[in-house]
């Protein structure tokens, strides 16, 4: 997927705050609807799983919702795909905020733990990816996350990547 895919996924997140995985599905597949396209339920999934991979979208995990609520991540640049600005008009969803200071904290414990694991498995790709998340991270929220940036940087210089 396009990282203008991703930003536009986000960008459809950012209209309502804050959307469930099956909310944002039917979002997905409602604009492709307008946009008289079809759709394929295993590739919306696959989108979104992605988008939250690639820190263009942060779950955030909270105990009043049974599902984990979707926001817009710190790699994500929010854009408006054509026909987007109808959907909170087609969902019955209300707009969320999400408690950012929750929120950070646990994107923060989980690019630590993902740093951990693409530090412990010599992956390269990975690394530099989160190393990027991390420098997006600082900028996207009140966030001090030089730590991890060190232990990445030095996985590089050790795969001789820096």
């Amino acid at each position: 997927m396009s990282e203008s895919t991703y930003d536009d996924v986000a960008g459809i997140v950012d209209l309502f705050g804050a959307l469930t995985r099956d909310e944002l599905e039917h979002a997905l597949d409602e604009l492709a609807f307008k946009q008289g396209h079809e759709t394929d339920a295993d590739a919306l999934a696959d989108v979104i799983s992605d988008a939250i991979d690639a820190y263009y979208l942060v779950a955030y995990e909270t105990p009043d919702e049974a599902d984990e609520l979707l926001t817009v991540g710190p790699m994500a640049f929010p854009t408006l795909p054509p026909r987007a600005e109808d959907l909170p008009h087609i969902l019955d969803v209300s707009v969320r905020d999400v408690p950012r200071n929750q929120l950070v904290e646990q994107v923060e414990s989980r690019l630590r733990t993902a740093a951990a694991e693409a530090v412990d498995s010599g992956d390269t790709d990975e690394i530099s990816h989160l190393l990027d998340v991390t420098y997006d991270l600082e900028a996207w929220a009140d966030a001090d996350v030089a730590d991890i940036r060190d232990r990445l940087d030095a996985a590089l210089a050790e795969e001789g990547q820096a």
